[in-house]
């Protein structure tokens, strides 16, 4: 059900949401004149925002599908955002039968969306829950009823722990998941990176004045995410450079796709 001005219950459209802005980013049609504002900020002083979105979604689809070759069967999406093409659970079925997906968000349109796409949907829901809270999700009665815990899990973090501050202590939420979950539970990262010689500074302003958070990480910053679990080739790079598909292996990146980066892992 939407309010008189066709938004959707709960919605704040006087603020961009983080969801939003990169649905605007990626073509899509759930914004507001605030989220393509702010998206629009970022075309016209990044000239490869687009880029940097369209690398990370791609390094996504790219990752499920290997985690699910590796004969992973069960997902944690956690800071999904609004569905788009090569959803988790819709390329996680390309490759395995039966795969089993938890979307987790807290903005309300991501949610909404979410559950009408995933409607009757046996294999996959979608929960209401705070990335800063890993507890809230692993114990939420919809994660306990879809997911076996004490079978390996992927963890996805795509493109969400660089909108944690540090204060918010983004190691500590790795922490916990690293310590919940299964031997053998593979966890993806993609995070914004702080280049030498690049713009990230100035970016990292723009998203801290505009919606109080965003944090490019130096690599050093990025490998300790990943403390206590085995990193898996090609380590942490450029996401566009992440296991590419054929014939993009040697595709010169613009200074722009240096600020994506993708690294997967795997619990001892």
């Amino acid at each position: 059900m939407t309010d008189e001005d066709g938004t959707l219950p709960g919605i704040d459209v006087t603020r961009p949401s983080i969801a939003r802005v990169y649905d605007y980013l990626l073509g899509g049609k759930d914004n507001y004149v605030v989220d393509r504002e702010l998206g629009d900020v970022f075309i016209k002083k990044i000239p490869g925002a687009r880029i940097i979105a369209y690398d990370n979604r791609r390094a996504l689809v790219r990752a499920v599908r290997e985690m699910s070759r590796a004969g992973v069967r069960q997902f944690i999406d956690v800071g999904s955002g609004l569905p788009t093409a090569d959803n988790v659970h819709q390329v996680a079925r390309r490759h395995a039968e039966d795969p089993r997906v938890v979307y987790v968000d807290n903005d309300p349109m991501a949610l909404a969306h979410a559950r009408a796409l995933l409607e009757g949907d046996g294999l996959t829901t979608v929960i209401d829950a705070d990335l800063r809270d890993p507890a809230g999700i692993r114990d939420h009665e919809a994660t306990r009823e879809l997911l076996d815990l004490d079978e390996p899990v992927a963890v996805v973090l795509s493109g969400i722990l660089h909108h944690l501050n540090d204060d918010e202590d983004p190691a500590g939420v790795m922490r916990f998941w690293r310590e919940s979950v299964a031997p053998g539970s593979f966890f993806l990262i993609t995070h914004f990176r702080r280049a030498e010689g690049t713009e990230a500074a100035r970016l990292e302003e723009i998203l801290q004045s505009s919606l109080g958070r965003g944090r490019w990480r130096t690599d050093e910053e990025l490998h300790a995410l990943f403390d206590g679990l085995t990193l898996l080739a090609p380590g942490i790079v450029p996401s566009a450079r992440w296991r590419p598909e054929p014939g993009a292996e040697n595709a010169e990146l613009t200074s722009w796709q240096l600020l994506i980066a993708t690294g997967l892992a795997v619990t001892p």
